[in-house]
């Protein structure tokens, strides 16, 4: 008899413990953050890793009775690593939700494991405009390349800018970027003189940069990936095309927040169009900055950083308006339409197309307190993705 009570004693333990483990499983919510930590786009992944862990120490780790995990994987910005870590964050680690995404293939690569699995796919960083269309379960935070471009080309025909070369990284994005300030330059009565693309790997800007010193235009548009923009400058610099004359305009993401202190006085004078700059004016960019900064030894977010922090914002927000319930396709209704205030200004998800739509700044370097800003002079407010505009 006592042998018996004791196996039912011990039956009970194990049968409690495997409750407890599924209990504990049922009460945690994990977010897949797959990001490039290493390699040519290793300053998108420390911004976003960090814009995300300082976004968990503002809101806490507990949302709608779960606790929140956040599960970080270095992507290296090859596609093929990126869809091998999604698949298995999706099938051994059964995170609730991904996100990151540094560069357009990364983001492309992961979409049909977003649709298969039903898992929402937050994109924090990629820029292409097609990316949406990818999967029915990608929601971006970050930006679209044609929302900064069109804006760019609507400003430089206006500013003595009459004729330009076009220089991008030769993929998803300055593809995007090439296409839409060419098509909306033209429109506005300018003139494209040659439109030039740099391979993406191991990219050697010198001999493109001397074609376009000898083509003498008004202007130089250029777009590269964030971390890129450094190079770029430098190269630009060194060739005196700025004593020459030619003016540099792009998006953002050669004045990038994240390198501009170290690009010298050579940058200040460039104008470029964005949706995030550190020096955006609002009292909440300023404690975000100031958090930030405080939480990194003194590094400056860029346009990176909030898409991460934004994004984070998405997920806790449709977490909580789902409960915790509903599985992936709850959580997507939840994250379509959501308008909120973001350190970049007022922004919201479009429910049809789950693309951000935001204000678009277009900001000249300037010297402002020993340190080198992108200050905004102007913005469209507003902006939708151009490259889904009917």
């Amino acid at each position: 008899m006592k042998k018996r009570v004791f196996l039912s004693a011990s039956a009970l333990a194990v049968m409690a413990l495997s409750s407890a483990a599924v209990l504990a499983q049922d009460n945690t919510f994990k977010i897949g953050l797959v990001l490039p930590m290493t390699g040519q786009q290793a300053s998108t992944g420390r911004q976003i890793e960090a814009a995300a862990k300082l976004f968990m120490a503002q809101n806490g780790d507990t949302v709608a009775g779960k606790k929140v995990q956040l599960i970080i994987k270095d992507d290296t910005s090859i596609p093929d690593v990126t869809k091998r870590m999604a698949q298995e964050l999706v099938v051994n680690e059964k995170v609730n939700v991904l996100a990151g995404f540094g560069i357009t293939p990364s983001a492309l690569a992961t979409a049909p494991i977003a649709t298969q699995s039903k898992t929402p796919m937050v994109v924090m960083a990629a820029a292409t405009s097609s990316i949406t269309q990818a999967s029915p379960y990608i929601v971006r935070t970050s930006f679209t390349l044609p929302q900064a471009s069109v804006s760019m080309a609507d400003w430089a025909p206006k500013n003595g800018i009459k004729k330009v070369v076009t220089l991008v990284s030769d993929y998803g994005p300055g593809i995007d970027a090439e296409k839409f300030f060419k098509d909306r330059f033209i429109f506005n009565g300018g003139t494209i003189v040659e439109s030039l693309r740099v391979p993406m790997r191991n990219p050697d800007f010198a001999p493109f940069l001397q074609k376009v010193r000898d083509a003498k235009p008004d202007g130089l548009f250029v777009f590269v990936p964030s971390g890129a923009g450094a190079a770029v400058m430098k190269q630009f610099l060194e060739r005196g095309m700025d004593k020459a004359g030619i003016k540099l305009i792009g998006t953002g993401d050669i004045t990038d927040d994240d390198q501009l202190n170290d690009m010298g006085d050579g940058a200040i004078g460039v104008v470029t169009a964005h949706h995030y700059a550190a020096a955006h004016p609002s009292a909440m960019n300023k404690k975000f900055v100031e958090a930030f900064k405080k939480a990194n030894k003194g590094m400056r977010p860029n346009f990176m950083a909030v898409g991460g922090y934004d994004g984070m914002h998405v997920i806790y927000e449709a977490l909580k308006a789902s409960k915790g319930q509903g599985g992936g396709d709850g959580l997507l209704a939840a994250m379509k339409g959501q308008v909120f205030e973001s350190p970049r200004g007022p922004m919201f998800i479009d429910a049809q197309t789950r693309d951000v739509v935001q204000n678009i700044y277009l900001r000249k370097v300037q010297r402002v307190g020993g340190e080198l800003h992108n200050v905004e002079f102007d913005v469209i407010k507003d902006v939708k993705d151009p490259g889904k505009a009917k």
